[in-house]
């Protein structure tokens, strides 16, 4: 009989992981599978950005990959021998606790998130492949082979697929992947003696063609991008040869390639469905849409809407919503895969960028970006804004209510906007212990609530959480949340009797200057519930 408080996760890369973790972090019973016989052992993505960061954060989990990564801090550009320019950091309209991108091999990564998965109950059924599904509105119903030959048919509730580029699920539900394909890289980690700071993206210019350098853990690790398309072999020796004598070159020291621990030749692609939910079943990650590796957001969209997608089939499972909420995910998340399809494009081609012409404008154009301060700064804060993750949001969202203009985050912008040393104090370290809760949360200024908080706290502890943040000495009202001084009110803009209803992915949605019933139920109504 088909369990339909039951979700079958396929494919355990870091997508599939973050999604089975946010379900069964929500009470949802979670059968995960994949069809290698084992975890992989080559890091394919690399590069953690800042809203990643974030998220697992809420997750509980960011603590173990930054104690394995590396942070990365700048982007540095070198043309023959010449360093044209380094572009730092900078954050400043978009605060965050993580002001930089975390190097970090997936293999790493995918083992902190089993382990988090493992905490929960949850075990990777390794060498469980795929091969048909059919559902109605009783199920999914997937045909699974297993690697000894047997099969069996799963019946569950929902299904999601999360298993890369080549996805099953997806094919099985007749979803088109539409996009086009550019040009081919040889990527390979070695360990490698370049003299350079390994706090630093490099792309290096040499004989016409841009080369990629991104640090990993450890002190001589690197991952190596040739964009060339003119190597000559991709065995070892060849790619030693190759990577040592064009990176010597632009850089003008003698660098050394030790023998790589992982050669891949990867097509550049930017592809994409227009639709990621079919009824029970529903895509993300990979299987929904690929990009170029140029600017490193494959992983980290794919963990966004992973997110995106678990707390609204969870609420949905558990009966605090209606299916109609797993709509947002399309109208949410499509647009983002497709303006993302265009940016890594972009940064593909620049990353490319092969002609005499570019060898010739590009010191001058970085000349101009290194003397005038104020151009630098924009386009650091530009180019950050984008690779970082910090200014996607869902401000024209189906589950934003907007508001009048006002101080703090608006609807539909991550409500976390705050610096590390600011997100110390008092009040901030207990809307960011709020955050890792996996429900929906209410804030309320101390006065001046017409709806009553405390028997919204009651009525709907499942799946909201009522906190009424105070700045005096001894804050009243539910779920108290101290707010010495008054910073975290001022940040966020939120009066005596104001409030803001927050997502569980950490998203204003609503906020107004009175919380009154009228007001929560106009909040509340594109989730398809109303407050008891």
């Amino acid at each position: 009989m088909t369990d339909l408080r039951e979700a079958l996760v396929v494919g355990a890369g870091p997508v599939g992981l973050t999604v089975a973790h946010e379900l069964r972090r929500r009470g949802v019973r979670v059968r995960l599978i994949d069809a290698a016989e084992g975890p992989a052992t080559t890091s394919r993505a690399t590069s953690m950005h800042a809203r990643t960061l974030e998220t697992f954060d809420q997750m509980g989990v960011v603590d173990e990959l930054l104690a394995l990564g590396l942070r990365i801090e700048a982007f540095t550009l070198y043309q023959n021998g010449r360093q044209l320019a380094r572009l730092g950091t900078d954050f400043t309209p978009n605060p965050t606790r993580y002001p930089f991108t975390l190097g970090l091999g997936q293999v790493d990564t995918e083992r902190v998130l089993r382990d988090a998965v493992a905490r929960l109950g949850v075990t990777v059924e390794w060498g469980v492949r795929i091969t048909a599904l059919e559902q109605d509105g009783d199920g999914v119903r997937a045909e699974l082979r297993h690697l000894d030959g047997s099969t069996e048919t799963a019946e569950v509730g929902w299904l999601v697929g999360c298993d890369g580029g080549h996805s099953t699920v997806r094919k099985q539900l007749g979803l088109p992947l539409t996009g086009d394909s550019h040009e081919t890289w040889l990527l390979a980690d070695a360990d490698v003696d370049t003299g350079l700071a390994r706090d630093s993206l490099y792309l290096v210019r040499s004989v016409g063609d841009n080369f990629l350098l991104v640090p990993l853990p450890g002190d001589r690790r690197w991952r190596m991008i040739d964009t060339s398309g003119t190597w000559a072999g991709t065995d070892d020796d060849a790619v030693r040869g190759r990577f040592a004598s064009v990176l010597s070159d632009g850089l003008d020291r003698p660098v050394t390639v030790g023998p790589p621990h992982w050669v891949s030749v990867f097509t550049a692609q930017q592809r994409m469905v227009h639709r990621m939910r079919v009824d029970r079943c529903l895509v993300a990650g990979d299987a929904a849409h690929v990009h170029s590796p140029a600017s490193g957001q494959g992983l980290n969209t794919g963990i966004q809407e992973a997110f995106n997608l678990g707390w609204k089939l969870a609420m949905v499972i558990q009966g605090h919503a209606g299916p109609a909420l797993l709509d947002s995910y399309d109208a949410e998340r499509v647009p983002i895969g497709a303006a993302l399809l265009g940016s890594t494009r972009n940064a593909a081609r620049l990353v490319a960028l092969r002609s005499a012409i570019a060898g010739a404008t590009q010191p001058l154009f970085f000349a101009v970006v290194r003397n005038l301060r104020p151009l630098r700064a924009k386009l650091q804060q530009q180019i950050l804004g984008k690779i970082s993750g910090l200014n996607i949001g869902y401000p024209d969202g189906p589950l934003t209510v907007a508001a009048p203009a006002g101080p703090g985050p608006r609807p539909g912008q991550r409500v976390a906007q705050v610096t590390a040393p600011a997100g110390d104090g008092a009040g901030w370290s207990g809307l960011l212990e709020e955050l890792r809760d996996p429900r929906w949360t209410l804030l309320v200024g101390p006065d001046g609530a017409t709806a009553d908080p405390a028997r919204l706290a009651a009525k709907n502890s499942g799946w909201l959480s009522v906190r009424t943040v105070d700045a005096g000495p001894s804050p009243t009202g539910p779920g108290p949340l101290p707010d010495p001084g008054g910073a975290l009110r001022g940040d966020l803009g939120l009066g005596p009797t104001g409030w803001l209803l927050i997502r569980p992915d950490g998203y204003v949605s609503a906020r107004g200057e009175r919380l009154t019933t009228a007001a929560l139920a106009d909040a509340l109504r594109p989730l398809a519930l109303s407050a008891r």
